[in-house]
C-alpha cells in the first residue's frame, strides 16, 4: 500500500519512518506529509511531538484525535514549498488536505510554517 501522504512509496518507507523517529523528517515537506499521515491514523502523540513547543496545543490533543477519527481522509495535495530543505532552519508548505465529513467533501487549505527545534523540523502554525 502506498503511503497516506500521496507518495508512491510504501508507508513503511515513507511517513512511518518519521512516526517512529521525528528526526527522519528531513525537510519541511516531509514533516508536512508525515503530519497528514498522522491525521489519517489519528496519531495524536506524533501530532503533538511534531508541533513546535511554543505553539503545541496539548490541551486540544483529545479533540484533535477525535476529529481526525471522525472524518474519512481522501488525499493530500502539496501546492508549494518555500525553503524548508535539509540545511534550512525555516520553511513553508502550502497544501490542500481533502476529507469527507457529514456527507460532503471538504478541504483544509493552509500555508503552514515550519521551523527547526532541537535540530529537527516542527510545525509552527499557519503562515501569513
Amino acid at each position: 500500500m502506498n503511503c497516506y501522504c500521496g507518495t508512491q512509496k510504501p508507508y513503511s518507507e515513507c511517513c512511518e519512518k518519521a512516526h517512529k523517529n521525528l528526526a527522519d523528517a528531513q525537510t519541511a515537506e516531509q514533516l508536512m506529509r508525515s503530519r497528514y499521515s498522522a491525521f489519517v491514523l489519528a496519531n495524536g502523540d506524533y501530532l503533538m511531538a511534531s508541533h513546535h513547543s511554543s505553539t503545541r496545543p496539548i490541551k486540544e490533543k483529545k479533540a484533535i484525535v477525535d476529529w481526525a477519527k471522525s472524518v474519512k481522509w481522501i488525499k493530500l495535495e502539496i501546492i508549494e514549498t518555500s525553503e524548508g530543505k535539509k540545511t534550512d532552519t525555516k520553511g513553508t508548505v502550502t497544501f490542500n488536505a481533502y476529507f469527507f465529513e457529514n456527507g460532503k467533501v471538504d478541504i483544509i487549505h493552509e500555508k503552514s510554517a515550519f521551523i527547526k527545534e532541537n535540530d529537527h523540523w516542527t510545525y509552527l502554525g499557519y503562515s501569513k
